[in-house]
């Protein structure tokens, strides 16, 4: 489907798309190298304007270089500069300063992914990452980043979707995949008695463990360590949740994850995957066509998928009475439910 973009209709539109990662490649190394935590740490509680010199001395990077930053900050909005010397925005003190409650922590995975997109070019050609070894999980601190990244993106999301399942019948639900369990704990915070457990790799239950114990869930959250492309699931529960797991798989990998989710249900439970749902031209929603990319230079066999893909998946593993949930712009629950008997 062709879809036409007034922007583009310029040269100049075409240029200013080309030239936009200049900004963003400015806002993520000032993240990287801690220039608005450093600007409000050195400019205390009354915010006082510091210079670029000392800015530098804090993160240890090179004055003049740190100057050019930081002019290029104040020229984007995120800084203020006056009398040669700078200062944070309303807006950057509340967003990017490490340790505030509304810190965009997905700012430093967006990082990682900005690195990983240079590689897009190679990756077309070759059809694939060029890590044929790419694994999900990388480094600990790779891992916490992105983990981080994600409990902020569905920290306020993951109620309002989980609201639109009707939950009756569900007594025990396993979350495959759940990361920091942001969702987990949101069914928990659904309906009282509802046992729930957090799948997921060891590096991630870790982290998961330390989400649930300040939020105050660990009587009612529970974890289990494990790799879902090679270990079972575990058996007897009534709804299975995987949410932003279907895109890092190939269908092969997909179809054989439905089938493991339907024998660790009870008859009657459901399988509900949350993702990127995409039309079938894969053109819409313009962010699942780009996440496709990201999943192209980041996996070995992601991709996003269709209404249809998922549904057969489903299907094959034994489900019927295929449900679509609407859920954000481009996202969707397919909610699959096994025969009763």
């Amino acid at each position: 489907m062709f879809q036409s973009r007034p922007e583009l209709n310029t040269p100049e539109g075409i240029m200013a798309l080309a030239m936009a990662f200049q900004r963003s490649r400015t806002l993520l190394s000032a993240v990287d190298l801690g220039v608005f935590t450093a600007l409000s740490s050195l400019g205390g509680d009354s915010g006082e304007p510091v210079s670029s010199t000392e800015v530098a001395g804090r993160i240890k990077a090179d004055a003049k270089a740190t100057d050019r930053l930081l002019n290029a900050l104040t020229a984007l909005g995120l800084v203020r500069k006056a009398h040669g010397l700078f200062s944070n925005t309303e807006l950057s003190e509340l967003f990017l300063v490490e340790g505030r409650e509304d810190y965009l922590t997905n700012l430093r995975h967006s990082s990682e992914l900005y690195r990983a997109w240079g590689s897009l070019t190679d990756a077309v050609r070759k059809g694939g990452c060029l890590d044929e070894a790419a694994t999900p999980i990388q480094d600990e601190e790779w891992t916490a980043s992105f983990i981080a990244a994600m409990h902020r993106r569905a920290f306020k999301s993951a109620p309002v979707e989980v609201s639109k399942l009707n939950l009756h019948g569900v007594s025990r639900l396993l979350d495959v995949g759940g990361g920091s369990g942001v969702y987990a704990m949101a069914f928990a915070q659904a309906k009282a008695g509802v046992s729930v457990t957090v799948f997921d790799l060891p590096p991630v239950v870790r982290l998961a463990e330390d989400y649930i114990r300040k939020a105050g869930l660990s009587g009612r959250v529970s974890t289990r360590a494990g790799d879902y492309r090679t270990d079972d699931l575990g058996l007897a529960y009534d709804l299975v949740f995987l949410s932003a797991v279907a895109h890092i798989n190939s269908p092969e990998d997909n179809k054989q994850l439905m089938r493991k989710a339907a024998a660790a249900l009870n008859p009657g439970g459901r399988i509900v995957v949350l993702d990127f749902i995409m039309e079938p031209d894969r053109v819409l929603p313009e962010r699942g066509a780009l996440f496709a990319l990201n999943m192209l230079v980041n996996t070995p066999a992601g991709d996003t998928y269709t209404e249809e893909e998922i549904a057969s998946w489903l299907m094959e593993a034994g489900c019927r009475d295929i449900e679509r949930i609407d859920t954000a712009p481009g996202m969707a629950m397919i909610v699959g439910t096994l025969p009763a008997e």
